[in-house]
């Protein structure tokens, strides 16, 4: 019987969409509403997340505006939005805040583009991580007899197989990020 790969797979597919998730908070020079993802605002003793305390959305490609349901909040959210690691000084009218994010220098652009290239070969070296436990499954497997050497070669191609599929799989979106961050 051949190593059954679906947790493996899973565990693969789990990193790739952590890595998308990791992307979407790298400024590529365009307003992104993920970028506040992470940064809570105290609000009545609680730490609440800005997209639940307030409208945010799009003006324009480079301008993010957050405009709070509780307009006694907006010293609270730009005190919150300074402390964190964004980057960009919210500019404020009393009711709406704005977040405008600056086009990036070219070696500003050659910096993100080595970071994102950095994130990729991490999930790679993860996704190379996995297969070595599947492979060491198979061959424990062996091991203990449940499985003959035929089964074990065949999961261990199958297994280099789900490996080179993932590795693709991130190339891609990694030299997508890159061409993305490139163009702006």
């Amino acid at each position: 019987m051949k190593l059954d790969t679906k947790p493996f797979e899973e565990k693969m597919k789990k990193s790739i969409s952590v890595y998308k998730e990791q992307l979407e908070s790298v400024r590529a020079g365009r307003a992104n509403v993920s970028i506040l993802k992470g940064i809570d605002v105290e609000y009545y003793g609680t730490p609440t997340a800005i997209n639940q305390m307030a409208e945010v959305k799009l003006s324009d490609a480079r301008t993010l505006t957050i405009t709070p349901w509780d307009v006694t909040t907006v010293k609270s959210i730009e005190k919150a939005l300074l402390a964190s690691d964004i980057g960009i000084t919210p500019q404020s009218d009393g009711k709406t805040i704005r977040l405008s994010f600056p086009q990036p220098t070219g070696e500003r652009r050659k910096e993100l583009t080595k970071q994102v290239s950095k994130m990729g070969e991490d999930v790679k070296v993860s996704i190379r991580n996995i297969r070595r436990d599947a492979v060491d499954s198979a061959k424990n497997e062996k091991k203990a007899g449940t499985m003959t050497e035929d089964e074990q070669k065949a999961s261990e191609k199958n297994i280099q197989d789900l490996t080179d599929k993932y590795i693709k799989e991130v190339d891609s979106v990694t030299s997508a990020k890159n061409a993305e961050i490139m163009e702006v």
